[in-house]
């Protein structure tokens, strides 16, 4: 049978090891994988890369998609929708492997009310999907923040500075709960608790007249305060409607410098977080996805999402997976205070 293969939404470290375990599950059982370029945007606009095994020879260790991606969708086009089916079929394929965050899958669920048969794979580094205890990406994302902000220890404390670290997470704090927690931050800000800039000057100051003369604050870029307690400028807009999140830990610095009298320093990972080669361990999550998601073809299991649970891939629905991101757990939260009051 031919199924077909498309990476939607941001890249992330992983989704090769995505694709290739796919192809050869795949090859192993006579099957063709159909790659489909740039996300939903080739399947409706039908440009396509054929994938064996020599073609996915190398990219286990590369990060991004060798099949490119773009945040289309085809429910925001009048004939998007039919241009798939038309696409679909064309291609006489018999299922469809989506590979994506919640935006991805979210249309493959909705595809799937259309008749199209679709298994899911949960994609992002901000490890916001429902359903699936982990997402390929994050590691190497937490990964790559705690290695920047081991580095910015020794700069901070050769100063006398306060450093403020901004990582992704536009929804969620997942990443900058992990990193900050491994990288022995001061204070983690993230979009699940508006904080209170003036309890985070409280802290710095002990801390600093206690005798500890370097201060990291790690904040998610979708972090805010609590209304009233500090001036942020109006929200702007990306293409899709969404807000345009980054350049939080400057008006974050510039309070804290004021309110502590403490130089301040800001450094923005952005996407660095999201490029170059995968940890190993999202090699291997990858892997397992990919394999799990063309088991779930054969089965004809459509409409499942492949998760980890209890260190074990299992499927999912995707209808009880999108629609409402999943966001750090309390008890986390809870471990980052003892450090960090």
């Amino acid at each position: 049978m031919n199924v077909g293969i498309l990476t939607g939404g941001g890249d992330c470290p992983g989704l090769n090891a995505v694709i290739r375990a796919v192809v050869r599950r795949a090859t192993e059982n006579g099957h063709t994988i159909i790659g489909f370029r740039d996300g939903w945007k080739g399947l409706m606009e039908d440009q396509t890369q054929m994938l064996d095994v020599e073609a996915c020879r190398g990219i286990l260790i590369r990060g991004g998609t060798i099949l490119g991606t773009t945040r289309y969708q085809p429910y925001a086009f009048e004939d998007g929708v039919e241009a798939c089916r038309r696409t679909y079929e064309q291609h006489n394929l018999s299922a469809l492997i989506a590979v994506g965050g919640d935006g991805t899958l979210a249309v493959a669920n909705r595809m799937v009310k259309e008749g199209f048969a679709i298994v899911g794979v949960p994609k992002t580094i901000d490890n916001d999907i429902k359903g699936t205890e982990r997402t390929f990406g994050f590691d190497t994302a937490v990964q790559t923040a705690t290695e920047a902000i081991d580095r910015l220890h020794s700069t901070a404390e050769s100063h006398d500075r306060v450093m403020v670290v901004e990582v992704m997470g536009r929804h969620v704090g997942h990443i900058a709960a992990w990193a900050g927690i491994a990288g022995g931050a001061s204070a983690i800000l993230v979009p699940e608790e508006p904080f209170d800039i003036r309890e985070i000057c409280r802290i710095i100051t002990r801390k600093h007249f206690e005798g500890r003369f370097a201060t990291i604050v790690v904040v998610a870029e979708g972090a805010s305060p609590i209304p009233g307690t500090m001036d942020v400028p109006e929200p702007e807009y990306n293409e899709f409607g969404q807000i345009k999140h980054g350049g939080v830990a400057y008006d974050v610095a510039k309070e804290l410098e004021r309110g502590t009298g403490f130089e301040t320093r800001v450094t923005v990972l952005g996407h660095i977080q999201r490029g170059g080669t995968p940890t190993a361990t999202d090699r291997v999550l990858s892997t397992r996805f990919g394999v799990a998601a063309m088991d779930a073809v054969i089965d004809q299991d459509f409409g499942a999402m492949v998760a980890l649970q209890s260190d074990r891939i299992v499927r999912k629905r995707l209808s009880d997976c999108v629609g409402e991101l999943k966001v750090v757990e309390n008890d986390l939260l809870r471990v980052a205070r003892v450090f960090t009051s």
